[in-house]
């Protein structure tokens, strides 16, 4: 039987990765096979190429296809592998960013990143999506405090993350079978109390 494939999405400061590890821990606690990986990154490839496009400059369209270089290498070598053995896989991102931060906050033409949606993926898509929401002022402090140096995306204003939750809303509403909106400005336990409810069903 084949795995779910379950994306965790949302704007930086969201605190998708707050929960990622105790999602996959639940998952595990029910017998389940588990494999957790990122995007940008996910294989050797895929984690050069991150180095590369989270510190070094370069054309919005670059960036495009170096995220969907990774994703590509990501697929081959980890993803669907791993959902024909039966495994889950639990990715921290996945092509629903590429159109929230290269479409949305970069304003790269929606219909350029569907034709590689289409040419890199094909028929595979997340069963699952789980949209960590917060306003882009709040996740803006949150990064702040956080006191790490942040990386070129991080680096945005405010209205780059305005831009890009919008996106994230717009895939959401455009594919409304397999987003679940989490509110992030919840705390850990009432957020972890929903992610419960929503995966009792899944």
């Amino acid at each position: 039987m084949r795995g779910k494939f379950i994306t965790l999405e949302g704007i930086d400061g969201a605190g998708k990765s707050t929960h990622l590890a105790w999602l996959v821990e639940r998952l595990r606690s029910r017998g389940l096979g588990v494999v957790q990986t990122r995007e940008p990154g996910g294989t050797p490839l895929g984690e050069k190429l991150r180095a590369l496009l989270l510190a070094d400059p370069m054309h919005q369209d670059t960036e495009t296809l170096l995220m969907f270089a990774a994703r590509r290498e990501h697929l081959a070598r980890v993803i669907v592998p791993a959902l024909e053995a039966g495994d889950w896989v639990v990715s921290d991102r996945f092509t629903d960013a590429t159109f929230a931060y290269q479409g949305g906050g970069r304003g790269l033409d929606w219909n350029r990143i569907a034709a590689l949606e289409h040419w890199v993926q094909g028929p595979v898509q997340p069963d699952l999506t789980l949209l960590f929401d917060l306003p882009e002022e709040v996740a803006a402090m949150r990064l702040q405090g956080t006191g790490a140096a942040p990386d070129r995306f991080e680096q945005e204003k405010t209205d780059f993350f305005a831009r890009v939750r919008q996106a994230y809303l717009r895939r959401a509403t455009e594919s409304p079978a397999r987003f679940r909106i989490i509110d992030s400005r919840k705390g850990v336990g009432e957020i972890q109390k929903a992610l419960e409810v929503i995966f009792t069903t899944v």
